[in-house]
């Protein structure tokens, strides 16, 4: 697993509805600051590259330092993104897709009002296992 991963899934409206430390390094609250800096930064380059492709994984969209931010975004523009420090494409490409498989179960949930907090115990559960199992 990467030492330091941070994945956040962002609403068509900006708003993030999920986030995770989901790295193995020692967590610092200012560390989780910077990260969630990090990631809303790029969202204007996700913007930008979204329009301009058909691909769903858009590989790495940004660096700070020796941190790089990944993105996936779905059908529905909502964007699936993850600062690490691993160089491990397609082990990021299969987490991206299986958290996607996730979200599109808790959209089919009745109960759910789409671009609200997901606070369901069991998809953190599950994406924190993806996390190990492929990052």
């Amino acid at each position: 697993m990467a030492s330091t991963a941070c994945f956040i899934i962002v609403s068509r409206n900006d708003n993030p509805i999920y986030e995770a430390e989901v790295g193995s390094a020692v967590k610092k609250e200012e560390a989780a600051h910077q990260h969630q800096f990090i990631l809303h930064a790029a969202l204007d380059i996700v913007q930008d590259i979204a329009w301009n492709t058909n691909a769903m994984f858009l590989k790495a969209v940004d660096r700070f330092n020796d941190l790089v931010v990944s993105v996936y975004v779905t059908a529905g523009h909502t964007r699936f993104m993850l600062l690490h420090d691993s160089r491990n494409d397609d082990g990021i490409k299969s987490f991206f897709q299986e958290v996607h498989e996730l979200y599109i179960k808790i959209l089919f949930n009745p109960l759910y009002l789409p671009g609200s907090r997901i606070m369901s115990s069991q998809f953190d559960t599950k994406v924190r296992a993806l996390a190990r199992k492929y990052l």
